[in-house]
């Protein structure tokens, strides 16, 4: 196997300007309830976890995924991000939308808009086809925005991550703040 190519400095500066990397909660993180896990304990870089429980994602009355395979992807500060099988995802729902981005732990995604018939949600889903390493464990799945569907994690219902850019779920096992409300700006 060849050597890892040293990170560049564009990439590492992306990844130290962060301040909370789940050593310690800051003194305005919620306090976590019983059966409840901070996302101030998540680490930065993330962490890629396998997820046994069901991950349901239901779109009116259409199926769009459903799995015990799951991986989820924990990082400071964020409720967790699922990334499904593509084997268990219903793939005549999902065409390829425009646009990119790029996550300095995760690498470049692709997105994809959930279509059915008339009616469809755009730029919905989003993968990485050729993750950075530490996150190969993406390259053959599909994350989805909870907003518009019915989103569950071992039957509890997931609600999207505030602010709408990122793609968090957030389930009442969780404690936070989250990144992406108002005043996160900062985290």
């Amino acid at each position: 196997m060849p050597p890892t190519p040293p990170t560049p400095a564009w990439l590492q500066a992306a990844r130290e300007h962060w301040a909370w990397r789940g050593q310690a909660r800051p003194p305005f993180a919620a306090p976590a309830q019983a059966g409840q896990t901070s996302v101030w304990d998540f680490p930065r870089p993330p962490r890629l976890a396998p997820e046994a429980r069901e991950v349901r994602i239901v779109w009116g009355e259409a199926l769009v995924a459903c799995t015990t395979r799951a991986v989820r992807v924990l990082e400071t500060a964020h409720p967790p991000s699922y990334y499904i099988p593509w084997a268990d995802v219903t793939r005549a729902l999902l065409q390829p939308a425009p646009g990119t981005s790029f996550c300095e732990w995760k690498g470049p995604a692709r997105y994809w808009s959930l279509v059915d018939g008339a009616r469809s949600l755009p730029a919905h889903a989003w993968s990485y086809p050729q993750p950075l390493a530490g996150a190969e464990a993406l390259a053959d799945c599909v994350a989805f925005y909870a907003r518009g569907l019915a989103c569950t994690v071992g039957g509890l219902p997931a609600t999207p991550q505030p602010g709408g850019f990122y793609g968090g779920w957030v389930t009442p096992d969780l404690a936070g703040p989250f990144k992406g409300e108002a005043g996160s700006e900062g985290w």
